[in-house]
């Protein structure tokens, strides 16, 4: 007969520890395959517990393949000797060593935004709206393309702030811009050649490569994509980001897109997708009008984000498709469902509808004029400022600086290292070495602490020169 005591089950209920017991000796040996367990009366009166505390123990065992009953006969051992044992006791957690065990000054790479820039005030004040005053919307399932409110409200930005003429139906919501190149993918076709900007950003090659598609890259000119180039490749679909380009900054005028569109109207497979990046933070004159807007034949798929607007954390992105694609969109892909969450969805709407977004972007437009100038002020302070040239610190939130130096740009970079200072070249964003631009720094500002600026580019300039 089992014989257990129940002195020290402590926080178990009778059932639960009576369950364990039993699992443990057949774990262990001690109950063998085959073996009769006692009815659930006598092992009752046994252990003096109820009946029920038996049963509920019996039941849990069988449902997960300890035990097996035989009608009219009782209760019997199963045979696990093929199963892996179980293991019962949780491991100790073992931190993982972080990537890199260096800790900057300062970073000129990265492009992440400062957490004294989000509006958290006024974030939080419309997630209390958003429960109080959309409860039984955000019960609801969200359409695939996003809550009809947001997108109206974006398509409303569009057309006020970037000349954009568009439906709501055409806008399709997600969590950020790599999920909506997967989708752009299955809409276009994996049979497609992409091609995309050399040099460019890498992420892109990267999403491209891994769902298997044919994957080209185009060299730039001065104005952007090379055309001639790009005829050479076959290519159907090109990926371009036109009103500020990463990583030159390049800014493609207006002959040239009439061009890239030309190229697209050759054939009913081509298509450009514009991808606006950080097109709100132009530091002088007004934002470039968006290649979308000049678009008269349903080529140009649109695509930008809130993560330059409101933080790189906040993970909403859009895009805004042909009408044909539209169409084509929501007979054979509606079934996925909206990834961001319908809370998030409302508060973003709030926040647009009722005039934040503007007023944020008005603010932040002028914050990152000041860091840029700031940052120019420091740079030409700098005993070797004959040295260096400054290209392209007018279209958003990056800049290049091109060094006179005969280090290589890897060992500028580790020389900027050993300064306490994270920095890219140009270089490392060509995806054909032997047409890379050597000894230019990208220097990203958004995300750099205010305070720490003037050390900043003075340990720069010593990493570079000294």
């Amino acid at each position: 007969m089992l014989t257990y005591s129940f002195e020290h089950k402590g926080n178990e209920s009778l059932y639960e520890f009576l369950y364990n017991k039993i699992k443990e000796d057949i774990l262990s040996g001690i109950l063998k395959a085959g073996e009769k367990l006692p009815s659930k009366r006598a092992l009752a009166k046994h252990l003096n517990i109820s009946v029920i505390t038996v049963e509920n123990s019996y039941n849990q065992l069988m449902a997960e393949g300890y035990l097996y009953s035989v009608p009219k006969s009782g209760f019997y051992v199963s045979d696990i000797s093929s199963q892996k044992p179980l293991v019962t006791i949780r491991p100790e957690r073992v931190r993982s060593l972080p990537e890199t065990s260096q800790t900057f000054f300062e970073d000129f790479a990265n492009n992440s935004t400062l957490a004294d820039t989000f509006p958290f005030a006024t974030w939080n004040k419309l997630t209390r709206l958003t429960m109080a005053d959309y409860a039984n919307e955000l019960m609801q399932r969200s359409p695939s393309g996003g809550i009809l409110p947001l997108r109206e409200a974006i398509a409303d930005y569009l057309y006020q702030f970037r000349g954009i003429l568009v439906e709501p139906e055409q806008i399709l919501v997600g969590a950020g811009t790599e999920y909506l190149y997967n989708i752009l993918i299955q809409l276009l076709g994996r049979d497609k050649i992409y091609a995309v900007e050399d040099p460019g950003y890498q992420k892109i090659t990267h999403v491209y490569e891994a769902n298997d598609v044919s994957c080209v890259h185009v060299p730039m000119d001065k104005n952007g994509v090379n055309v001639a180039s790009l005829e050479k490749t076959e290519a159907d679909i090109l990926h371009i980001s036109p009103s500020h380009h990463f990583p030159t900054g390049i800014v493609t005028p207006i002959r040239r897109r009439y061009e890239l569109l030309q190229w697209a109207m050759q054939n009913s497979s081509r298509y450009i997708i514009e991808d606006d990046y950080d097109s709100e933070f132009r530091l002088t004159g007004k934002p470039i009008p968006t290649l979308q807007s000049i678009d008269s034949a349903g080529k140009v798929i649109y695509m930008n984000t809130f993560s330059k607007s409101l933080s790189s954390t906040i993970r909403i992105s859009y895009m805004v498709l042909p009408k044909a694609l539209a169409e084509t969109y929501h007979q054979t892909l509606n079934f996925y469902a909206c990834t961001v969450s319908n809370f998030d969805q409302y508060t973003l709407y709030q926040f647009i509808e009722k005039g934040y977004l503007e007023k944020h972007i008005n603010r932040m437009r002028n914050y990152y004029r000041m860091q840029r100038d700031t940052i120019l002020s420091c740079i030409k302070k700098q005993v070797h400022y004959n040295k260096v040239k400054i290209k392209e610190e007018h279209a958003g939130l990056h800049f290049l600086l091109e060094a006179d130096t005969k280090y290589s740009d890897e060992e500028l970079i580790k020389r900027i290292a050993d300064k306490g200072i994270r920095a890219s070249c140009l270089s490392e964003y060509f995806y054909d070495k032997k047409d890379a631009k050597k000894h230019t720094l990208i220097i990203n500002y958004s995300g750099m602490e205010p305070a720490k600026i003037e050390e900043a580019v003075d340990r720069l300039f010593r990493g570079i020169f000294a």
